[in-house]
């Protein structure tokens, strides 16, 4: 709990605190009054806002409370739920209308490139309530729902280069020696990681020089000039290796998008994880000089991320 006093000056102290209180989950309790729920990170969070307050002359104390009468717990975590509630509400709406606006009289490219922006900042905004709602409010189903519906409208109205491909089945791709341009970056990485996590666990690699290499018996290329599965129309290695192998997964659908935004760089999707998977990537490539230490080190951070996704999309909260 979080009890303070602003000075009256600087005037704009009083909506810094309500944005950075907003920011962090708190509730209302009472006027001055803001809870959140025990724990070390929201401790630290209203210690930080208890002491930027007392530097700016005001003051604030931060203390662990039991409620005893007046309210109790339920109706507290209600409170909290309300709030989420009224996000998720507001992210449904919005969702909504960028559906609707598929039958906007704007060109095609313009529909899709504005649907791809409101999804990219709907995803943000649904992350960061996700992140907050410490007692799994009702709503969040409701605007999980919407986003997926807007996602999918998105694909349908693309030209996925990569689906129209010719299929293939797992099996079929099980047993092969996979063989790349050496210098592996981030669509090699999240390639490789695709083969051994869900094509073939038993998977290895070579890496070459590239243009010019003659596959021998049992190989099969990826990502290099008349490789089996590389970049096809604006699809890049991994889209097409997701679309060919048949797998239908949102987690990996959501890795295809930020893979496609950092590898051919068109901002397509928007993504906004891909800034910070850019500077993963640059890390590893700058520690990393051997190809097989890049794919291990690749394989994890990938192993993380679609935990993640699959966590967005499935847990129970």
């Amino acid at each position: 709990m979080l009890i303070h006093q602003l000075p009256p000056e600087p005037a704009y102290l009083r909506v810094k605190v309500g944005r950075r209180l907003y920011r962090a989950g708190a509730a209302l309790l009472k006027n001055s009054v803001y809870v959140l729920p025990a724990g070390e990170p929201q401790r630290e969070d209203l210690t930080w806002i208890a002491r930027e307050i007392a530097t700016a002359g005001g003051e604030a104390v931060v203390c662990e409370t039991r409620l005893v009468a007046g309210l109790d717990d339920a109706a507290l975590r209600d409170l909290f739920r309300r709030a989420r509630n009224e996000e998720y509400t507001r992210i449904a709406d919005e969702a909504r209308a960028a559906l609707e606006s598929v039958d906007t009289p704007d060109s095609e490219a313009e529909r899709l490139a504005q649907m791809r922006r409101d999804l990219a900042r709907l995803r943000r905004r649904l992350a960061e309530t996700a992140d907050l709602d410490f007692f799994a409010a009702a709503g969040r189903g409701a605007a999980e729902a919407q986003l997926l519906a807007l996602e999918g409208r998105l694909r349908a109205a693309q030209s996925p280069t990569a689906g129209a491909a010719s299929g293939s089945d797992l099996a079929s791709l099980r047993g092969h020696l996979w063989v790349t341009r050496a210098g592996v970056h981030v669509d090699r990485m999240a390639s490789a990681w695709l083969i051994r996590r869900f094509v073939d666990p038993d998977a290895s690699f070579r890496f070459v020089r590239g243009r010019g290499y003659r596959p021998r018996v049992g190989e099969v290329r990826f990502d290099m000039f008349e490789a089996e599965f590389t970049h096809e129309g604006d699809a890049c290695t991994f889209e097409v290796l997701l679309a060919r192998s048949g797998l239908h997964d949102p987690a990996l659908d959501a890795l295809a998008e930020i893979v496609h935004d950092l590898d051919l760089k068109d901002g397509k999707y928007q993504r906004p994880e891909a800034a910070g998977l850019e500077r993963l990537i640059a890390g590893i490539t700058m520690t990393q000089a051997e190809d097989k230490a890049r794919l291990a080190r690749g394989a994890a951070l990938f192993d993380d991320l679609y935990a993640f996704f699959r966590g967005v999309g499935h847990r129970d909260s």
